[in-house]
């Protein structure tokens, strides 16, 4: 029963207010890559979502939008409920169609090869990637370049995939093409749009 009840609560208490809100800090840390932004959960999901990242898919998510999800989320019922209750959302078991992906173990993720990257003449039918994190005081930094950032930016994000650095040049090399990043940690995200140019901070 408490599953169940699980998929119906959560959701924001102001829609409109509350998304707003969400919405301005995912527009604030596109144009400023790399920034942790504060950014209340707001709604609270079934686990494997994490308030934040909750927050971003009842902003960013609707009927037109497809989705991606990771294995810890899509093998649950209340999280995938809820998602479908709340946002309205098809799901998708092919990456390479979701104009968002939803991920909550960034160790089993997969490549970004998988995802949709658009096409040069619409770039904007890319996958966004929604990585859930635990915050933004990692063990290892990164240097960022690129629009929205006067010089460099450090930024050291908990959890990284799999060969990022290897990963994000490849999807830099495809621009215009390409996926783009949204970081949800706790009380904050931050994003990497695609022209963002990163490596590993020099000792």
């Amino acid at each position: 029963m408490r599953a169940a009840t699980e998929v119906f609560e959560g959701g924001f208490s102001d829609a409109v207010l509350n998304s707003q809100e969400v919405f301005r800090a995912l527009m604030d840390a596109m144009a400023n890559p790399g920034r942790a932004i504060p950014s209340r959960g707001l709604v609270n999901a079934p686990a494997p979502i994490l308030p934040v990242a909750a927050a971003i898919a009842a902003t960013l998510f609707d009927h037109d939008a497809t989705v991606w999800c990771d294995k810890p989320i899509a093998g649950s019922e209340a999280a995938t409920g809820w998602l479908k209750f709340h946002t309205g959302l098809e799901l998708t078991a092919n990456p390479s169609e979701a104009q968002f992906a939803l991920i909550s173990d960034i160790e089993t993720m997969p490549s970004f090869e998988v995802f949709a990257k658009g096409t040069s003449e619409y770039p904007d039918r890319s996958t966004t990637l929604i990585l859930q994190i635990d915050g933004f005081n990692g063990a290892e930094e990164l240097t960022l370049k690129g629009p929205g950032i006067k010089h460099i930016r450090a930024f050291a994000p908990s959890q990284l995939p799999k060969m990022f650095i290897d990963q994000w040049t490849a999807n830099r090399g495809a621009f215009p093409r390409g996926v783009d990043l949204v970081f949800a940690g706790k009380g904050g995200l931050a994003a990497l749009p695609r022209t963002t140019r990163i490596s590993k901070r020099e000792a």
